[in-house]
Parts: structure tokens; C-alpha cells; sequence
């Protein structure tokens, strides 16, 4: 049979009652495209923040909770200078197919005086909240409004923080008040500069006007410490996607039941990004202002978008909230054995804190940000902020995994059309980093949370080469190289390093601290005491030589070192004591050599040793004046104690 053009017809047999493949079905519903896309998704929004206080059973809808939500968000944004604000509301702009109906940000209940002044045409706009919103969500928002963003061939979003490729230290300021005044740590070797309550103020509503003058603005509430008992929430205002799925990843994520009853947050960071502090203030420096208001549990970020000021801010907000709870903050890593045996570790970048921790045959707590209270370790964040410079699938195959969709990566390079990323390339910098939730290590113990530590280790590349492999030290000793946080630096970290230069950062995090680091280590010595734990200096660095005579210790005789202060093996050791630092050294240890145990004996050049040995120790006196002076109590006895601790001529 012959079709109208001369083709063969194509004949279809009817099958009787059966139906080998239909997907026939009703059409669609909808009239237009638009409407057909707004079947697409679920109307079902997310959980939402009622007030604290109020009678939940009253509220108990969801536009009655979206509406105390709203509120409580509003009051975030209020103004201090300005009768009104913007109208606040939820949801894409692009997405509202009306003018949604809202009550004024007036009518909410501030939690400051404000004076009496004229409207303002901030009153008479918008500003659109997207509230918490899925990766997924915030991949859309980042690549279709962020320049810069894109999806790599593992599925993580690369994005670029402009002009700062990292923390700006010089640009931080503490508000100094009565309270701070006394509490904090101020003055010579301190992180903490000072700014006044006006000052703050001044850049508060710089970064706030900034925000409320923008179309939307991405809130996320959040929690730090994993101990439900000592929980803290934390609301983070930003004007990028980038931004909110970076801390979307770095703090804990609530539960949709969590989220509902958040209520009011006791922390609040209002990071402007790009825009720029007025440099005309008192106090500014540059164009870049980060500024930490304790007695309003607030931060400011202005001129940088590099998301790590937002991890480490919230970092040193815990440093001195946790510590009046008699909870020690701690910059360490953290990981469990099978049989609940808790480890800390310590040490600066380079050190192998990152890689040590990392271990196979043990649950990781926490790569970074922890808390040790009477119920035990906790870890601060809910993810994990991995450098990516040189990153090997083969080296370090957890983090390489981790870096698939939800991870951000930061200024990374890759390749154009295959998107995949060359971590060698250093064209943007060299601190290339991912943050991807915890969850994404295989072996993370979820909760983050374990028993008292059994062992606390202090790592230390010492690039001199004098320091044993391993010592086990004492309460006295612990708290001496606490203070200290020692490491050097070798030629090649950075740019006009020939030999070997000495690197101290006071509890191992300087940068983040707020109270004098003799406080931290004395409530390091007294949890260690009461709990039994040991403390241990291990040297990853080199032996029989300093940097460019001598050779690194193997990382396998490391990781026997480890492994023996994990099984308790080294307790058992039999110990002699050192010269200059008094430490206590294992005269053997299975399968490490016995002669680079005492440092002494793997050097060739004696006399070159002991002098190298007394240069180290008299940079370790140096670098402690700072803190010699500094009392607690009624009398100077634990200061003492602790220099006695030190080196000895």
C-alpha cells in the first residue's frame, strides 16, 4: 500500500487488550507555560522561626510561623537610626507573581531605641529573604546572579571571592567596653585590636543599609557545638549565594523540627562582601573592616567577600563564650578509636595535623574547631574548610571524594570546557580551598561528638632538627608548649626564607583567641588532670641536621608514633630525659629507628647540635616574655611553674 507521496505506508497492528508501552495520559492542566512551571515544584515551603516566647499553639499554621518568622528577620535587619526599614517578605523576587502583602518593618518590635525620624524610601521597597535554602537552590542563585560561578566536572561550585583570597587580620576589631576591657586579652602579641561601641555602630548600618538597599538578601539560621547542652545559634545575613552555601556547609544544619523552633539567634553576622567600609571612620585602615561586637552578639563584615572571616569570626565568638561556661575552645583536630579512645591534635600548617588526624582505622570528630566540656569533645562546625593546593586523589583521597555537589571550591582554576579543576594551578592563589559538609568523610562520626580525650598531641615541624621525634610530656610541659604553638618555617613556604625561621601562634590558633592564652592552657592542664589524659610533643620535622643538612622524619615512623600513643604502647616505653627542654624521650619504639629517638645521636656534628639546640631554646625564651608577667589567682605560682616548664641553660 502506497501513501499520497509514493512511500510504502507504515501499517501499525492493534494489540487487543494489551498495551505493550502507552504513556498516554490526560493533559496537563495548565493554561500557559508559566503555569506549568509552577506545577514543577512542590508547594510545600520550608520550616520557618516563630519568636521566642510566644504561644506556639496559637501559631501553630504555617502562615502564622512564616509571619513570626518574618518578623524576627525584620528585627535582624531593623535600622538604628530610622524609624522604618524595608518591607520584608520571603522568596525570589523572580519567582513573586504579586506584590506580597506584608506588614510594615515598623510595626515589629525592635529590640533598640530608635529615634522619631521622617520616611525614608528604604520604607517603600522590598527586600526579599531567601531563607535557608537548599544547595541546590543556591547553586541556581549563584550561577544565574554570581559572574564567576560554575559547576566543575565533580559537581561542587567553583566561585571566586574576589579581590581577598584570604582573612584580612589587620582589618579585625574588637568593640573594647567595661566588660571587655578586663575579660579580654589586649595589648602586645594580642589578636584582639580595639574599636569603640560608636565606631561599630557606624559600620553596622553601613552594612546593613547595604543589605536592606538589596533586591534580596540570603539568611541562614544555624548552629555551632554539637553538645545539645551548650548549643549556639547563629543567623548569618549575606548579599551572596556563594556566602550562604558556604555556611550552609561549615555550620550544623538544623532539622526541619530544630528550624521551626529556632527562635531568636544568639549570634548575628551581617556580612556586606564587596562593599566597602567608609575609610574616612577612626579605627579603619583600609577598605576592608571585619568588627565583633560581643555585648550585642553581633559582626560586621564589610569590604571582603572571602568567606573564611565568617568561619574564624564565629571561631573567636566561641573562643570567649564557651570558655565562661567552663568549656575549653580548642583549635585541634579531633578523632576516636573503635574503642572510644579520644585524641586531640594541635599544630600549625605544615605540620601534619590534617593528615594524622585523617586516619582510616578511627572516627573523625572534627577536622579544625572543637570544645571539650564535662560531658566530653565536641566539634563547633558541621563541615570542613580543606586546602586544595597540590590536592592528590592518591594523597588525600577523603577530601578529593568530598569535593562533588554541595562543595564549594574556592578560586580554584579549571579547565574551560571539561570543567575539571587543576589543583596545582596557583594563578589565582595559592589558598585555594573547599568546604563540603562533614557528612561527606566516609568515616565522620555523626553526631560530632565523644568521651573525654585520653591523648593530647602537639605537632611541630621543627625544621632545626633538634626536637625528638616524640616526648612524653608533663601538665607543666603541655601548658609551656601550648602557649608557645611552635613550628618553622623552611625554604620554599614562603617567598625569602633561606634557612630555617622559628613560627609561634599562641594556642596553636592566635589569631582566634580572645582571653590571655595562659587561661586557655591552664583549663587545658586542669581538664587533662581530672581526666587522665597524657600529653605528647611530636616532631614531623626534620633530624641528624637542620633543613638542608639533615632529612625529614618519614611519615611512616610518624604515623608507628601515632599509632603506639593511640594503643598505649609508648606509656609502657622506657624514657631518658633530653637537655635544654627536659623532655622525656623512648629509648625504643617498634619500627622506628632507635637512633633518631634522641636527636643527639643522629647528628654527626655534635658541637653543630648543641649549638643549633640553644639557638632553638633561646628563641622559645624570647618568644615567651610576652606572656611571663601575666597572673591568675592572687599570687604567680601557675606562671612560674609554667616557665620553669621551658627551656633550661
Amino acid at each position: 500500500m502506497a501513501s499520497n507521496n509514493g512511500l510504502a505506508k507504515i501499517e501499525t497492528q492493534k494489540m487487543k487488550e494489551e498495551i505493550c508501552h502507552d504513556d498516554s495520559s490526560a493533559p496537563v492542566k495548565a493554561q500557559t507555560v508559566d503555569e506549568l512551571h509552577s506545577l514543577q515544584q512542590k508547594k510545600k515551603s520550608g520550616p520557618n522561626t516563630p519568636i521566642k516566647g510566644l504561644n506556639q499553639s496559637a501559631f501553630g499554621s504555617e502562615v502564622d510561623r512564616n509571619k513570626q518568622q518574618l518578623q524576627s528577620i525584620s528585627a535582624s535587619l531593623a535600622s538604628l537610626t530610622r524609624e522604618t526599614g524595608p518591607k520584608v517578605v520571603k522568596g525570589d523576587p523572580a519567582k513573586q507573581a504579586e506584590t506580597p502583602k506584608v506588614a510594615h518593618a515598623s510595626q515589629f518590635q525592635h529590640q533598640h531605641t530608635i529615634p522619631n525620624l521622617n520616611i525614608s524610601d528604604s520604607s517603600l521597597k522590598f527586600t526579599h529573604i531567601l531563607y535557608n535554602l537548599s544547595p541546590a537552590e543556591l547553586y541556581e542563585q549563584a550561577i544565574q546572579y554570581e559572574k564567576g560561578s560554575f559547576i566543575t566536572s565533580s559537581g561542587a561550585l567553583a566561585t571566586l571571592s574576589g579581590a581577598k583570597t584570604g582573612r584580612s587580620p589587620r582589618d579585625k576589631r574588637v568593640v573594647k567596653d567595661d566588660t571587655t576591657s578586663d575579660e579580654l586579652w589586649w595589648g602586645k602579641g594580642s589578636p584582639n585590636i580595639e574599636m569603640d561601641e560608636q565606631t561599630f555602630l557606624v559600620n553596622r548600618e553601613r552594612a546593613v543599609d547595604y543589605l536592606c538597599s538589596l533586591e534580596k538578601v540570603f539568611v541562614n539560621d544555624q548552629f555551632l557545638n554539637w553538645d545539645p547542652n551548650n548549643r549556639t545559634k547563629v543567623r548569618i545575613v549575606s548579599a551572596r549565594a556563594y556566602h550562604s552555601l558556604f555556611m550552609h556547609n561549615m555550620c550544623i544544619r538544623p532539622t526541619p523540627e530544630e528550624l521551626e523552633n529556632f527562635g531568636t539567634p544568639d549570634f548575628t553576622i551581617y556580612n556586606a562582601g564587596k562593599f566597602p567600609c567608609n575609610r574616612y571612620t577612626h579605627y579603619m585602615t583600609s577598605s576592608t573592616s571585619i568588627d565583633l561586637n560581643l555585648a550585642r552578639r553581633e559582626m560586621v563584615i564589610l569590604g571582603t567577600q572571602y568567606a573564611g572571616e565568617m568561619k574564624k569570626g564565629l571561631f573567636s565568638v566561641m573562643h570567649y563564650l564557651m570558655p565562661k561556661r567552663q568549656i575549653l575552645s580548642l583549635h585541634s583536630g579531633c578523632n576516636m578509636g573503635k574503642d572510644g579512645d579520644v585524641a586531640l591534635f594541635f599544630g600549625l600548617s605544615g605540620t601534619g595535623k590534617t593528615t594524622l588526624s585523617t586516619d582510616h582505622n578511627r572516627y573523625l570528630i572534627g577536622d579544625d574547631e572543637h570544645c571539650w566540656s564535662d560531658h566530653g569533645v565536641s566539634n563547633i562546625e558541621g563541615g570542613c574548610y580543606a586546602k586544595c593546593i597540590d590536592l592528590a586523589r592518591e594523597k588525600e583521597p577523603d577530601i578529593w571524594n568530598a569535593i562533588k555537589f554541595g562543595t564549594v571550591l574556592e578560586n580554584v582554576v579549571f579547565e574551560e570546557h571539561t570543567r575539571e579543576v587543576d589543583y596545582t594551578d596557583k594563578s589565582v592563589t595559592e589558598n585555594t580551598r573547599a568546604a563540603y559538609p562533614i557528612e561527606y568523610i566516609p568515616n565522620a562520626k555523626i553526631p560530632c561528638v565523644g568521651p573525654h580525650p585520653k591523648n593530647v598531641i602537639l605537632l611541630a615541624c621543627d625544621a632545626f632538627g633538634v626536637l625528638p621525634p616524640v616526648s612524653k610530656i608533663n601538665l607543666a610541659q603541655t601548658m609551656y608548649h601550648f602557649i608557645s604553638g611552635y613550628t618553622a618555617l623552611v625554604a620554599g613556604t614562603e617567598d625569602g626564607i633561606k634557612e630555617p625561621t622559628a613560627t609561634f601562634s599562641a594556642c596553636f590558633g592566635a589569631a582566634f583567641i580572645m582571653l590571655h592564652p595562659t587561661k586557655y592552657a591552664a583549663m587545658l592542664a586542669d581538664k587533662m588532670q581530672k581526666k587522665g589524659a597524657t600529653g605528647w610533643l611530636v616532631n614531623t620535622g626534620w633530624s641528624g641536621g637542620s633543613y638542608g643538612s639533615g632529612s625529614r622524619i618519614k611519615l611512616a615512623y610518624t604515623r608507628k608514633i601515632i599509632d603506639a600513643i593511640h594503643s598505649g604502647e609508648l606509656l609502657s616505653a622506657n624514657y631518658t630525659k633530653t637537655e635544654v627542654f627536659g623532655l622525656e624521650i623512648p629509648t625504643e619504639l617498634e619500627g622506628v629507628p632507635s637512633e633518631i629517638l634522641d636527636p643527639v645521636n643522629a647528628w654527626r656534628d655534635k658541637d653543630a647540635y648543641k649549638e643549633t639546640l640553644l639557638k632553638l631554646g633561646g628563641l622559645f625564651r624570647k618568644n615567651f616574655e610576652v606572656f611571663a608577667n601575666y597572673k591568675i589567682g592572687a599570687d604567680n605560682n601557675l606562671t612560674e611553674e609554667i616557665l620553669a616548664a621551658g627551656p633550661n641553660f
